[in-house]
């Protein structure tokens, strides 16, 4: 005799978590921190698998007749496409692909982009899972449901799914598990060596080896490509336009007036899957709907002056969570707490400056006052791995500074004399290395807002830094170790390599600005610095600049809220 599971015996759900989607059952089965970081932390990373999926699923989604009423089956009824059903009292929600309708009994049917496992229930449990929360669904809105069933597009086969007792138990207990952890903001931990892990598109977000390193010492899978899919795109031409087409954005420069006094037009296109950031300088326009669409794809337009300054941010509504920004705050509101992040980026930053001098200080720039500079900013780095207070340590920073810079024009060529450097001027900068410098800084501000964005933080409230009014302090904070290894190292780059020239600036008074040929020419050297592999001293894996930034305010997210004992900063040898 068939046992039947009592569902309408099971407490309500919690009405203060929202309902659970199907594939997010699926997800928990699958692996409970996946789950938890798409649906709770709103994640998501798109991928070869995942682009096939939704490109398997668009017929389906495409809609067609309705679902008729329960009261109203009969034999005539016609496959409805794209149901969307939800259950209150489950705590469930699901979009099913197919429902088929036979003797007033139904059959959801949802679609999997691969081939038939072949296992003995001819499909793996997150599946039978996915469709036996669809049938509870139905279920629960008055329709009889016998049995499920998943169609493979790639084999192209059928398999029915048999909806037992235990399957239903399976079901309501994965889904209560998610929502229960939704409502404690409890992430899972990572599965440890797990298989699943090397094709999840989630992997470097969820960094689980990482996460576990400091548990059990083992060096990371190199999980994830170094290599950025994405990258940004940049436009500085006065007057460019930039508007959407398709699937591609598209640049539009007027060129000078032809024969017949018609402007001529230059017309660039760039895939949107693509394009990871939009940075546009100066007067450059870009049509609303183009912001629209950028705004819906999570990818955020920065607008620099005409100098190079960063003027603003433009994003999307971002993350729907605010689990990192509740512990960030909630370490910048404890002054123990910012000072001991405070030390550890000062710390890192005077170690990568000491770095810096020492694998770039050009022998034939005499090596007189090197050990002595070297030895003090060691010093200087070991009293601010001390230091008791903010003004301590800004103090430590400052003197660090003032011989990183003294010694700065050592690492330049002696065959660059018109680029003589003697101290770090701002606001203006007052010379074409000073210019590069700050410019460069602007670039990096960007690439640490955007990832901290990205990951969920508030990138205005620091630790260090102080917030001020339209200053992104946490980008200003997390940057500071990335200064000399990525935007110093970037300038020198430009510089000895011949990359820039005496007449790619402009003086104008006391201040010095880039012309367009040299902003380019630096923007270029900066993301091919991005581009960069690296090994992480910590982890001993390979990867690209870039990437290892974004894992690392990964990290600091994971830091905050517990997860890893230690912010491991990127210091390398």
């Amino acid at each position: 005799m068939t046992r039947v599971v009592d569902q309408r015996a099971r407490p309500a759900p919690d009405p203060d978590v929202p309902l659970v989607p199907a594939r997010m059952i699926n997800a928990w089965v699958y692996c409970p921190r996946l789950a938890y970081l798409e649906w709770v932390e709103g994640n998501w990373a798109e991928s070869g698998d995942t682009a096939e999926g939704r490109r398997v699923h668009a017929r389906a989604d495409a809609g067609g007749p309705a679902l008729a009423p329960p009261d109203a089956l009969d034999d005539a009824a016609p496959k409805a496409r794209s149901v969307l059903l939800s259950s209150e009292r489950l705590g469930m929600i699901a979009r099913i692909d197919v429902v088929e309708a036979d003797d007033g009994m139904v059959t959801p049917v949802d679609f999997k982009k691969g081939k038939r496992p072949h296992t003995a229930l001819g499909a793996y449990d997150p599946e039978r899972v996915q469709v036996c929360a669809q049938a509870l669904i139905l279920e629960d809105n008055g329709y009889r449901v016998s049995e499920g069933a998943l169609w493979y597009v790639a084999s192209r086969e059928r398999v029915r799914i048999e909806l037992t007792p235990e399957l239903r138990e399976l079901t309501i207990r994965a889904a209560n598990e998610l929502r229960q952890a939704a409502a404690e903001g409890k992430r899972p931990p990572p599965l440890e060596n797990s298989p699943k892990c090397v094709r999840c598109s989630l992997a470097g977000i969820c960094l689980p080896d990482e996460t576990t390193f400091f548990s059990r010492a083992n060096a990371p899978r190199p999980l994830n490509p170094s290599a950025d899919t994405a990258l940004p795109l940049y436009v500085s031409t006065p007057g460019a336009r930039v508007r959407k087409s398709g699937e591609a954005l598209v640049i539009e420069i007027d060129d000078a007036e032809g024969d017949k006094g018609r402007r001529a037009k230059t017309r660039t296109e760039v895939p949107l899957i693509d394009v990871s950031e939009l940075a546009l300088f100066g007067p450059v326009s870009l049509t609303t709907p183009t912001l629209h669409e950028l705004l819906s794809r999570e990818i955020p337009v920065s607008w620099f002056s005409s100098g190079g300054w960063l003027m603003g941010h433009t994003i999307g509504t971002g993350r729907r969570n605010a689990a990192v920004k509740a512990v960030q705050f909630r370490a910048a509101f404890d002054s123990g707490r910012c000072l001991d992040l405070a030390r550890g980026i000062v710390v890192a930053k005077v170690r990568n400056q000491r770095t810096m001098l020492r694998r770039n200080w050009r022998s034939d720039r005499g090596s007189d006052g090197k050990t002595a500079a070297l030895e003090r900013l060691s010093r200087i780095a070991d009293r601010a791995a001390k230091a008791d207070s903010m003004a301590v340590l800004l103090g430590l920073e400052g003197d660090a500074a003032a011989i990183y810079f003294r010694h700065f024009e050592k690492m330049l060529t002696r065959a660059a004399p018109e680029f003589q450097f003697t101290k770090r001027t701002r606001r203006p900068p007052c010379d074409p290395v000073n210019a590069l410098l700050s410019m460069s800084y602007a670039l990096l501000t960007r690439t640490l807002l955007a990832t901290l964005q990205a990951v969920g933080f508030d990138p205005y409230q620091g630790f260090y830094h102080q917030p001020r009014h339209g200053r992104p302090a946490l980008a200003l904070d997390m940057m500071e170790p990335y200064r000399p290894i990525v935007a110093d190292s970037t300038v020198l780059q430009v510089i000895n390599n011949g990359e820039v020239q005496a007449d790619d600036f402009v003086h104008n008074g006391p201040a010095c600005a880039l012309k367009p040929a040299g902003r380019k020419a630096l923007i270029a050297a900066y993301e091919r610095r991005l581009a960069q592999e690296t090994t992480h001293p910590l982890f001993g894996y390979q990867v690209s600049m870039r990437r290892l930034i974004e894992v690392q305010m990964r990290l600091l997210a994971r830091h905050l809220d517990g997860e890893l004992p230690e912010y491991p900063h990127y210091t390398p040898r």
